[in-house]
């Protein structure tokens, strides 16, 4: 009996999610000007028309890309700060998050820290960080108003702890080590704690 069965025809839907796959692993390790369309062509096993009928240009495949791993990661970090907690557990959650999706989807978080896509020029990477850094200023002016602090400065407060947390997850992208939930307790133990209050084996409060 002949193996030679006729291959399944995608659909539309089908094929588009091929292709972003296909990208986001070449755009992973190349970047968008390494990578040129005749290797996507050839890695996804269809012609050069192909793409351009779904995406209109290397560029178009590239802003999608880019455009999927944002909002999951927008949307992880979103859902980790919107349950109600106290501000030490939302950060906590909100850092685990980060750490969990550099973990599980390495190629995306490659991706946003690279070339910025012509949809968001100032870079997407950097474009998330002030999602975040808002929702994180007003968890941190509502808890400074309530500890008789100026709320106002949780506004720069937000820009240092969003930045730390971010500075880590790059750095940890490649090391990954301690495990995430260790990086993510000594995370929380310095902006809790500050350099004086540090404890030797922080844990977290909440598992994730």
């Amino acid at each position: 009996m002949s193996n030679n069965l006729p291959r399944m025809r995608m659909t539309g839907l089908q094929r588009r999610s091929q292709l972003i796959d296909v990208g986001r692993g070449l755009f992973a390790v190349r970047g968008l000007d390494g990578t040129t369309i005749e290797e996507i062509a050839a890695c996804a096993g269809v012609s050069k028309p192909v793409i351009y009928e779904h995406f209109g240009s290397k560029e178009g495949l590239y802003t999608e890309v880019v455009d999927c791993e944002f909002h999951i990661l927008l949307d992880a970090i979103n859902a980790a700060l919107t349950e109600e907690a106290k501000p030490r557990v939302l950060v906590e959650r909100a850092a685990l998050a980060l750490l969990t999706y550099i973990e599980e989807r390495t190629q995306g978080f490659r991706i946003l820290m690279r070339d910025a896509p012509p949809s968001q020029p100032e870079g997407a990477f950097s474009t998330l960080l002030s999602h975040v850094t808002a929702r994180v200023e007003h968890i941190l002016s509502d808890e400074f108003s309530r500890r008789g602090l100026s709320g106002e400065d949780g506004a720069m407060y937000a820009q240092m702890l969003v930045g730390m947390v971010a500075m880590t997850g790059q750095w940890w992208q490649d090391s990954r080590q301690p495990d995430k939930h260790t990086v993510a307790a000594h995370l929380v133990n310095l902006a809790w704690n500050g350099l004086t209050g540090l404890k030797k084996d922080p844990e977290l409060h909440v598992e994730g």
